[in-house]
């Protein structure tokens, strides 16, 4: 089976899936949360940030420091999924891109290779050919590379040579970026941040779980590799459930859409957040409900999500830097307005 062949199956394949119910899928995004938490210690709130963008099918910008665990987080994500299709196929369960200056868009993507067996050119896939991705750096590579990204986590595909090669359905980015180094780096333009569904800075972790990682360091490296936890085809299948099951009421979107027209009114806000950051919060906020065992999303899923979809899409006036002050103040009266009313 040649490869468009078998992506093509795929795509029949995921649109054939037998549909689940909520509550399997809940199960799912539990039993997927359980494990990455017994390989990253100390992250419980990014773990269930990373897995919310995995179901709203969006993609996480981690801002951090050198040794902060994200490597660690990216993989256990990757080997928690398994794939156990038997058509042929080039997605891996977990790939890294180490970005640099100098790295060329077809070290993301693929190149053709010519093959003097059969005197014809064949596409030799890249990295982004993954489940789960980590593109480490993301800030540090050109903008025609970052171009080559956007194009992969907005459409799910790359082209090369004006050939489209699709990705697969199950496609998710995690990348990273150091605020601490401002040399040689480039800064991502506003079209390739609003691909990111949520921005996270990680802080340390507390002592607790420090003197955690330490003693269990050799238990978590020995049992890194066992059975995945989930599949795709029950993560996709999950996604599908989650959209068909948890509710969101017309208040919700009122709330949503009153706390944006806010923000944009502030004078302390140069450019507010687009209506497109709503409509990719609404699948994310399903998700979050999903994973406390709801079928309705509520004022906690607001209040969790927001300031990490809006964070990195509205821009402050000059001289103004607390941006949690600004949200909080636009946030009160609407979310107070919610809480009055009935959610289920």
């Amino acid at each position: 089976m040649n490869w468009d062949s078998a992506m093509q199956a795929q795509q029949d394949e995921t649109r054939n899936m037998p549909d689940g119910s909520l509550e399997d899928a809940i199960g799912v995004l539990q039993r997927l949360r359980d494990v990455m938490r017994g390989q990253v210690i100390g992250r419980d709130d990014v773990i269930e940030l990373v897995i919310i963008a995995l179901i709203a099918d969006g993609h996480v910008l981690l801002e951090d420091f050198p040794g902060s665990g994200k490597t660690t987080l990216a993989k256990a994500l990757g080997d928690a999924i398994g794939d156990d299709r038997e058509i042929e196929h080039f997605i891996a369960p977990f790939r890294r891109i180490q970005f640099t200056p100098d790295l060329l868009p077809s070290d993301v993507t693929g190149v053709p290779v010519f093959d003097s067996a059969s005197n014809a050119f064949h596409f030799r896939h890249g990295p982004i050919f993954a489940h789960v991705v980590l593109a480490d750096e993301i800030n540090r590579t050109s903008p025609k590379v970052q171009a080559a990204m956007l194009e992969a986590m907005g459409e799910k595909q790359v082209t090369v040579d004006n050939v489209t090669y699709p990705l697969d359905e199950l496609f998710f980015v995690i990348a990273t970026q150091n605020p601490l180094d401002l040399v040689g780096t480039y800064p991502l333009p506003v079209p390739q941040l609003d691909r990111f569904l949520f921005k996270i800075s990680m802080e340390h972790i507390d002592r607790k779980s420090e003197l955690e990682v330490l003693e269990t360091w050799q238990s978590r490296r020995d049992g890194a590799r066992g059975d995945p936890a989930v599949t795709r085809d029950e993560l996709l299948a999950s996604r599908a459930a989650i959209d068909r099951g948890v509710a969101i009421a017309e208040v919700v979107k009122t709330t949503l859409v009153d706390i944006s027209r806010r923000l944009r009114a502030d004078e302390r806000v140069l450019q507010g957040n687009s209506t497109r950051s709503l409509v990719l919060m609404l699948p994310a906020l399903q998700a979050a409900a999903a994973l406390r065992g709801r079928n309705f999303v509520s004022a906690e899923d607001i209040e969790l999500l927001l300031p990490r979809v809006l964070g990195h899409r509205i821009e402050l006036a000059p001289g103004v830097a607390d941006l949690n002050r600004i949200l909080h103040d636009n946030m009160r009266e609407p979310m107070e307005r919610l809480a009055g009313s009935t959610l289920d």
